[in-house]
């Protein structure tokens, strides 16, 4: 599944997700738009950015960064990322958080030396794999939780989340959207599997055929093709190496990041 896109999708539907998850519950939503500006130098693309209305220009930014794998580079990328789109847009803003959503500590690699000042003051961490009892507390939480929930426990979890909006949101309209996009996190999840048996996973006499689950089925699809073009990739790493490519060279001629070829590797 493509996490980043969930989780951008998840944030902009309900932002008081995230502000919940930062331990900023009562920030005023009318002050912030969720979007994912473009950095044209260097066609890098924020995962995503909860920037200040006009009229609330003393309100902090908020870069968002979700990690689901390991990445060497990260806080250098990170940093670069966020002072060419202060170069290129020029917020009014004075302060600035960066919030890297890991999906699990192990995945965080140490930041340099050199970014200890911003590491301190700028830079907030939060791991989906410790946050349980918070997930089990908060609907809100737990939908960010759901979507690196484990397979095996996904179904159970979507259906305590289900349950848990139809008690403890009154409006409908509200809690058929939120029912509706934890729907769409497992259609993402299991995009290989029929309807019926989705249907079934969730405790669900119909799985609505709305505009979400018509975009999950494809987005889901069309990760499953990616992850096809990666393993036949993976299977040529051996034998580049084994004719004296380096690793660092083996990457950059596969088009793909340099942990992964190390765990092949390791493997």
């Amino acid at each position: 599944m493509k996490t980043d896109t969930i989780f951008y999708q998840l944030f902009k539907e309900f932002p008081r997700s995230f502000f919940e998850l930062i331990g900023e519950p009562d920030t005023n939503l009318n002050a912030y738009e969720f979007t994912a500006p473009e950095i044209k130098q260097q066609g890098f693309r924020l995962d995503g950015l909860f920037v200040t209305k006009e009229s609330f220009p003393t309100e902090p930014l908020y870069f968002v960064e979700t990690q689901c794998y390991k990445d060497e580079d990260f806080y250098d990328r990170l940093f670069a990322q966020i002072f060419l789109y202060f170069r290129q847009y020029s917020p009014p803003n004075p302060d600035w958080y960066a919030i890297v959503i890991y999906e699990r500590r192990s995945y965080e690699t140490p930041s340099p030396q050199r970014y200890r000042v911003l590491m301190e003051n700028h830079v907030r961490r939060f791991y989906l794999d410790e946050i349980e009892a918070a997930a089990e507390e908060s609907l809100r939480i737990g939908m960010v939780k759901l979507v690196v929930e484990a397979p095996k426990r996904t179904g159970n979890r979507a259906q305590q989340l289900i349950n848990q909006a139809r008690v403890e949101i009154t409006d409908a309209i509200i809690q058929e959207k939120v029912i509706e996009f934890i729907e769409t996190i497992v259609v993402y999840k299991f995009s290989n599997l029929g309807r019926e048996e989705i249907e079934a996973m969730l405790g669900l006499s119909e799985l609505r055929e709305t505009r979400v689950y018509q975009e999950g089925r494809q987005e889901g699809r069309q990760e499953g093709i990616e992850q096809g073009k990666l393993q036949a990739k993976l299977e040529i790493v051996p034998l580049l190496l084994e004719v004296g490519f380096s690793i660092q060279e083996v990457a950059q001629r596969l088009k793909i990041d340099v942990e992964t070829v190390r765990e092949v590797v390791e493997n």
